[in-house]
């Protein structure tokens, strides 16, 4: 038997030791982590109720397009209204939209197209569906994102990366 079949045993039992040996110094110092707290139910039920009415969030088991939205009817049929017949919706050009996050409430879009929240529109390029959203500015060269209401909105299925016309609405910054 060789030397190293006979000591490697041994070495591998006093590593094991050695590490093991680790955590117990470190508990009689004291410089053992403290444990992680899990949020306790009654502080997240208080933190919901100290959050503005108009902030909504999707509940922790939402797993459909349909638990995340979470406008209400009053929402969806103001969003839903055609645009104003004066006209003056400013068109800004026509981008590519993806679902932006689905736990952001509210009817916008993240486009590079404006430097400013403002009053918008968005419709699916060629003259399909609309809905008055709100603009908000992104990065250029990051593209543009949609809400998930926005798109359930437009009927457009959430996998996908529709063309659309941005308008900026008359009385919008």
């Amino acid at each position: 038997m060789s030397l190293i079949s006979r000591t490697y045993p041994a070495l591998t039992l006093a590593g094991v030791l050695a590490l093991g040996g680790c955590a117990q110094v470190s508990n009689l110092v004291g410089s053992q982590a403290a444990p992680v707290a899990e949020p306790a139910p009654a502080a997240e039920a208080a933190a919901a109720a100290t959050r503005p009415p108009e902030t909504r969030i999707p509940s922790a088991s939402a797993t459909t397009a349909e638990d995340f939205d979470t406008t209400t009817a009053e929402e969806r049929q103001a969003a839903a209204a055609p645009p104003a017949a004066s006209g003056g919706d400013t068109r800004l050009g026509t981008v590519v939209v993806s679902l932006g996050s689905p736990a952001d409430p509210g009817f916008w879009v993240e486009t590079p197209l404006v430097d400013a929240v403002t009053p918008g529109r968005v419709q699916i390029a060629g003259g399909g569906a609309s809905a008055q959203i709100e603009l908000r500015p992104a990065t250029a060269g990051t593209g543009s994102r949609i809400s998930l209401p926005a798109m359930r909105l437009l009927n457009v299925p959430v996998t996908d990366l529709p063309e659309v016309d941005i308008f900026r609405v008359s009385g919008g910054a």
